[in-house]
């Protein structure tokens, strides 16, 4: 299954470096808006053993119409920008190419646009794409079920520099009825994600907690789902279109 990856910033380099190194899948190329690292080769670049082409393109060298002609793929995942879509979406979308989004933040714009794509090949958008903080957002809202009026608190840690509160913890929040301005954030050092969702029952706690320790969490989530994907019809999906299968009792 060949890949295109938008973003090269730290987590694009950790999710490259996971897709290198897994065997199903292949790197054809990372397309970046800078032309530095143009035409090198990612494997290289990050000291990986591969074979994959993995090839480094700008675009301000190469249109997307050209670069998904000249290089086909299967898929592409997107750790870009919230303008991101906009660039390849319609390209992709016509010539039946799967999208996977990795973009912390839409809005109604890019949120509209994605149920267009969806029109016309299959579309994957999550706030967070790391397998193990879906699976806390699956079962947190199963116990909220059980118990529809227990206390939820959300806490979210993230590096210094993160501005706003992070999707996933947004999330968190819509999916269990928390109002946005009731979750509580911590910015420090270089922490790379921490969400804990606190269940306060009179005479007990539960708390669900998932931490990041390292940004391939995402390469690992992303091909999770790449993965899950094979077999599905147009449309738009998130995590737990994916997930809810896991959990049949058939």
């Amino acid at each position: 299954m060949k890949i295109g990856l938008l973003g090269f910033g730290k987590t694009g380099k950790a999710v490259a470096n996971v897709i290198l190194q897994n065997k199903n899948f292949q790197l054809e190329w990372v397309l970046k808006r800078s032309n530095q690292l143009e035409n090198r080769n990612a494997a290289e670049f990050l000291g990986v053993d591969s074979e994959d082409p993995g090839l480094i393109v700008s675009s301000a060298g190469m249109t997307v119409p050209d670069l998904l002609d000249k290089y086909p793929v299967d898929i592409i995942i997107d750790f870009s920008s919230d303008s991101g879509i906009h660039s390849y979406g319609r390209h992709a979308a016509q010539r039946g190419i799967k999208i996977i989004s990795a973009v912390s933040h839409y809005k109604k714009a890019e949120q509209q646009l994605l149920q267009e794509l969806a029109a016309q090949t299959v579309v994957f958008w999550s706030p967070n794409i790391t397998l193990g903080v879906n699976y806390l957002l699956f079962a947190a809202k199963f116990l909220k079920k059980i118990a529809p009026d227990v206390d939820i608190v959300i806490v979210e840690e993230h590096f210094k520099d993160k501005d706003g509160i992070s999707g996933t913890a947004a999330k968190i929040a819509e999916a269990l009825d928390v109002e946005k301005s009731e979750i509580n954030s911590v910015r420090a050092g270089g922490i790379v994600g921490k969400h804990e969702v606190v269940f306060g029952f009179p005479y007990q706690t539960v708390r669900l907690t998932h931490e990041s320790i390292s940004r391939d969490a995402f390469g690992n989530g992303v091909l999770f789902v790449a993965g899950n994907l094979t077999d599905k019809s147009t449309g738009l999906y998130n995590f737990e279109d994916i997930l809810l299968p896991y959990f049949s009792t058939n």
